[in-house]
Order: C-alpha cells, then sequence, then structure tokens
C-alpha cells in the first residue's frame, strides 16, 4: 500500500470523512500511477483489480482528493478531466499537449522556472504555485500532415478578397 495513503487517510479523519475501501481503492490507482488518469481510466484499473467501485464514488473521490492538496485536476481540453498525484518524479514540472490526438508530455525547465519567478518579481507578485500547459501539435500528428487548427475570427473583408 502507498505510503500516501496515510496521508489521505488523515486527510479524511480531520474533514470527518468516513475512510472507505472504495475511497482507498481510488486513490491507490492514483497514486500508483505516473500518468494523468481520467475517471474512466481510474474505473478500468478497478475492474482490474476486481474492486467494485461506482462511477460516483471515483468522481466523489477524485473531488476530495484534489481538496486535499494531494491530486491535482488538469483539463487538457478533451472534453473531461485528468488527475495526477502531486508525489512524482518530476513535482514541478510542465505539460505539452497535442491538440489533435490530446498525447501529453511533460517536462521541466529551470530557466521556465526562473523566469516565471522574474515576471512574478516584476509586478510584486508573490507566487504560491503555477502551472503552464502548452498546447500544439505533437511530431506524429505533423508527421500525418495534421494542421493547426484554425481559431479566432476571420474578417469578413479577407472572406470577400
Amino acid at each position: 500500500m502507498s505510503p500516501y495513503i496515510q496521508l489521505f487517510r488523515r486527510y479524511l479523519r480531520e474533514q470527518g470523512l468516513p475512510v472507505t475501501p472504495q475511497r482507498e481503492a481510488v486513490a491507490q490507482v492514483i497514486f500508483s500511477s505516473s500518468g494523468h488518469l481520467s475517471v474512466e481510466d481510474i474505473e478500468s484499473a478497478l475492474r482490474g483489480t476486481g474492486a467494485r467501485t461506482g462511477k460516483a464514488t471515483i468522481y466523489r473521490t477524485v473531488e476530495i482528493l484534489v481538496r486535499s492538496g494531494l491530486v491535482e485536476e488538469h483539463d487538457f481540453g478533451e472534453g473531461f478531466k485528468r488527475y495526477e498525484h502531486l508525489f512524482g518524479q518530476t513535482p514541478v514540472h510542465e505539460h505539452l499537449i497535442c491538440a489533435n490526438c490530446h498525447h501529453v508530455v511533460e517536462f521541466q525547465s529551470p530557466e521556465m522556472v526562473r523566469g516565471l519567478e522574474q515576471m512574478a518579481r516584476t509586478h510584486g507578485f508573490v507566487p504560491i504555485r503555477h502551472r503552464l500547459e502548452i498546447y500544439g501539435l505533437c511530431g506524429t500528428c505533423q508527421a500525418q500532415g495534421v494542421l493547426p487548427p484554425d481559431e479566432g475570427l476571420t474578417c469578413p473583408v479577407e472572406l470577400l478578397a
């Protein structure tokens, strides 16, 4: 069992919430993953272990995990959210997200972090945390001829020309 389950148990008790095997199973799936899991991914992993946990319980549990600060919620533009525990090998990292296939690449950039900290100081801002997501096209989609999506408004005069 993950040592982070102990932290989750403590949080549940502090909030006056019951510690249940279903909540622990959901947390265990997230804590043992290095990826960005959707509720469907979590449900599938639980099914693979034989655990019987409904989707409503999974949704409620991930909300609690996010509130606890143990898990971060991401919206990569897929129409649903993904969840990632904050105890990974790269605790401070950024995301590159393919706008076509939704592949996510994590990367670290000390230079970028320094630049963000400098920008905050320049504006008299004290940063607490940050999140950077860069959307574009991955190499595989580019090789398949996928073009960046047309976004934004078009000037009607341009259409007439």
